[in-house]
């Protein structure tokens, strides 16, 4: 949201428009790296709201998707629902990870994920932008201790909350498809949908 200040802010993201624009004056300026990435941070800044981390290096992940047919409301609905209905209604099939929501805002939704032996946790925001299908959803998941590779939590974190019927998962007020545009793993950590739900006889506490 606007109202969330820089700190909070990854620079990450598909290009800008602002960048576009910017992108011939940058070219004609004599920029040193570090003023570059600046110019650019500033620029792009606006692409994905991360919760932070207590470790500077860690594992994170970011994800772009669009759901088809589904409002933002009914996305946010089905993600709180999902979190409501632990552990009976729904479990994360990403080896039983325990959801919190931590604070909601308008159109951002910011929640913890603890490993079911409870010795990591993990923060994760969500963004909400209606979309010309459906809505428009950035997440952005952080390990909080240091940490590289991360066997996929990070962004089996932010897809357990989104997932379908038509992904294997159990939807349990909305059910609706999406289609991922982006999917960012951090250098070392993974992006593999098929960690996400496990056997319970091969389930770890990850």
């Amino acid at each position: 949201s606007s109202q969330l200040g820089p700190s909070r802010r990854c620079l990450f993201g598909h290009p800008s428009p602002l960048l576009n624009t910017l992108r011939p004056a940058l070219a004609m300026a004599p920029l040193s790296g570090l003023a570059l990435f600046v110019a650019v941070g500033m620029v792009a800044a606006d692409e994905f709201v991360c919760p932070g981390s207590n470790s500077f290096v860690h594992a994170s992940t970011r994800v772009l998707v669009e759901t088809v047919g589904a409002s933002c409301a009914q996305v946010v609905e089905e993600m709180e629902a999902r979190v409501a209905g632990q552990p009976e209604k729904w479990h994360d099939p990403h080896n039983n990870g325990v959801y919190k929501i931590l604070s909601k805002g308008a159109g951002e939704l910011s929640l913890s994920r603890t490993t079911r032996n409870g010795q990591y946790t993990d923060k994760l925001t969500f963004t909400f932008a209606d979309a010309a299908r459906g809505c428009e959803v950035r997440g952005c998941s952080e390990s909080q201790v240091f940490s590289v590779a991360d066997f996929s939590t990070n962004y089996c974190n932010l897809r357990m909350l989104y997932c379908g019927s038509a992904d294997g998962c159990s939807p349990v007020a909305h059910d609706f498809t999406h289609q991922e545009i982006i999917a960012r793993p951090s250098l070392g950590a993974g992006k593999d949908k098929s960690k996400c739900i496990v056997a319970p006889t091969q389930q770890m506490h990850i």
